[in-house]
């Protein structure tokens, strides 16, 4: 077997291998720009990327904050004392209790902090009235109140006492108001009649209730210990000024009716219902724009009729024993007429009469 040169250029052409070669370059051109599209592609999210195959976006760069430290500690500052331990000096440390001394209370039973005082509870001092502060109350509802006081008593601006029987339960602007009231108002009206005032009926105050004690009611303002019923003022003298009283003179009862209308939302008397007949409901109910009621009758004094007396019994009239009979008088009236005088003896008989009555005039006057 003989090997030539043209026969070997013929069967082995470096054509191939240089067709090979442009391939290659070819190829590893095309696959730089495949990676230069997907770098640039990774700054934008693909809008299609449902499952979140692309790749995501670059962070932005983070600036990093400069936390500042504390001082370092100079070198003139003092040194701390080194306690020694309490246990060493033999005193009982603060966090554990001694064994001769027993521990504290629980927080528990700490005495709660007290409750302000109210402008109103500051106000009403012993010069104006006795009326000591007493805890709030919470009853079931609505009923109950804040800022109460038992009013006992009222002072009046010449240091005389009005008692208030029995002491009432008010709040405290209800209690300011009525020893307002009483200072201001009936002070007057009792130096008119020449007394002064000395005790105060009360005749209903708090009462956890429904309105005129009605089953299913709204509550009442006594169940809110805002209100107070009064009946009467009775005087130092021993006279007693009945608000509802029709004896009574009607321009005082209209003057005190002035006078409380002027001082309270809620007024109601006779002639409101007639669950207030015989006192006056006062109160402060709050109602929208200052809303007042005030309703109260002053009735006339009823007119003074004689009582009707029988009429006086004649003297010449017979016993009631006698007249009492059927049959005695029948025989009574027949010897009246048996003896009945002549008409000649008339005169005769006129005037031993007339002289006969003569007597019994005179005993009459």
């Amino acid at each position: 077997m003989s090997f030539s040169l043209p026969d070997f250029r013929r069967k082995w052409s470096c054509r191939g291998y240089m067709s090979a070669g442009a391939a290659m370059v070819t190829a590893a051109l095309g696959l730089s720009l495949v990676l230069a599209e997907r770098a640039e592609a990774r700054k934008y999210t693909s809008p299609l990327d449902i499952f979140g195959i692309a790749a995501p976006r670059p962070r932005t760069t983070v600036h990093s904050a400069k936390i500042p430290l504390p001082r370092p500690r100079p070198k003139e500052a003092p040194k701390a004392p080194e306690e020694a331990p309490a246990e060493a000096e033999g005193k009982p440390s603060p966090d554990k209790p001694s064994p001769d001394k027993p521990a504290d209370k629980p927080a528990e039973a700490a005495a709660p902090p007290e409750k302000q005082a109210s402008a109103c509870r500051l106000a009403l001092t012993e010069e104006i009235a006795i009326a000591p502060s007493i805890p709030d109350i919470r009853g079931p509802g609505a009923c109950g109140g804040e800022d109460l006081v038992r009013l006992e008593a009222v002072v009046l601006p010449d240091k005389r006492k009005v008692t208030v029987k029995p002491a009432a339960i008010l709040r405290c602007p209800m209690a300011s108001a009525i020893a307002d009231w009483l200072r201001k108002d009936m002070v007057p009206l009792a130096s008119s009649l020449g007394s002064t005032i000395s005790d105060l009926d009360n005749f209903d105050s708090f009462e956890c209730r429904g309105r005129n004690r009605v089953a299913g009611a709204l509550l009442s303002e006594h169940g809110k210990a805002n209100a107070i019923d009064v009946r009467a003022i009775k005087l130092a003298n021993g006279q007693s000024i009945g608000l509802t009283d029709r004896t009574l003179s009607r321009d005082v009862r209209e003057r005190v009716l002035h006078s409380v209308c002027a001082r309270f939302s809620t007024v109601l008397g006779p002639g409101s219902d007639w669950y207030h007949e015989d006192h006056i409901h006062l109160d402060l109910a709050q109602r929208r724009n200052d809303y007042r009621i005030c309703q109260w009758n002053v009735w006339d004094p009823l007119p003074q009729v004689a009582p009707l007396l029988p009429a006086e019994r004649p003297e010449e009239a017979p016993p009631r024993e006698v007249a009492a009979k059927p049959e005695a008088k029948e025989g009574a009236d027949d010897e009246a007429v048996e003896k009945a005088p002549a008409p000649a003896e008339k005169p005769a008989a006129e005037s031993s009469k007339s002289h006969s009555h003569k007597p019994a005039t005179k005993k009459r006057r």
